[in-house]
């Protein structure tokens, strides 16, 4: 008998794989901490999405070709949200994929996972151990050069360059951060950036106030004035 052929309506591409295995507060953190300073840093650019913990699937009319990832970043299509990404109808496969490392990796893990996506023409491929009990160094990454996946050279600082994100990748504690290649500046956190918020606030009430202090000595230096006026007619 043939293989059936089921229509294309009918293939259910499951949003969870059922496989992904729970992850911890440390992993859980590092990943939608990332998301969130990946989303800020292309907040601007419509053509970049963003997204974590979603299912990729890469072969048409086939539900078991998939991978969750954890971070990805996908440059020239629309920003909008998504229940999953699929390549055919978006045309378009990740530019860099970040793994949240949460248990042992073996060599062929990692060989079926460089195999796949170098086929697929992913550009980056980054894995971050937040603990730190899995690998070492807990941050590598590596670049796709001629079909064939290339460690980037770690800096003594323990920093790697993501050419393809215009970012510095570097740990700090159990989270992984990001600086702008072009300003160097360090991109903040959603925690971070309330604080810068309420740190302006706070400034801007104290010049408020001292506005309205110095508003006010000006008009009792006025009115002395005036009664100086008064006393020598």
């Amino acid at each position: 008998m043939g293989k059936t052929i089921f229509p294309a309506s009918l293939i259910e591409y499951p949003e969870a794989d059922g496989q992904t295995i729970g992850k911890t507060d440390f992993h859980f953190t590092a990943i939608i901490l990332l998301v969130q300073m990946l989303r800020d840093f292309f907040a601007q650019n419509p053509q970049v999405y963003v997204a974590g913990e979603m299912n990729f699937y890469y072969e048409q009319d086939n539900p078991k070709a998939v991978r969750t990832l954890d971070v990805f970043v996908v440059k020239g299509v629309l920003k909008h949200k998504r229940r999953f990404f699929k390549r055919w109808e978006e045309q378009a496969v990740p530019n860099t994929i970040v793994e949240i490392i949460s248990k042992p990796i073996n060599q062929t893990d990692l060989g079926a996972k460089f195999g796949l996506y170098d086929r697929l023409g992913v550009r980056e491929y980054f894995l971050f151990d937040p603990l730190g009990e899995h690998l070492k160094p807990r941050l590598r990454g590596y670049s796709l050069e001629e079909g064939r996946y290339q460690p980037i050279s770690l800096s003594p600082q323990g920093t790697l360059l993501s050419l393809e994100l215009g970012l510095i990748l570097f740990p700090q504690g159990d989270i992984l951060r990001l600086i702008d290649i072009t300003t160097g500046e360090l991109l903040p956190t959603s925690l971070e950036t309330h604080a810068q918020v309420q740190q302006t606030r706070l400034e801007i009430q104290q010049t408020k106030q001292e506005l309205e202090a110095a508003q006010a000595k000006i008009i009792e230096l006025q009115v002395e004035l005036e009664q100086l006026r008064y006393i020598n007619r």
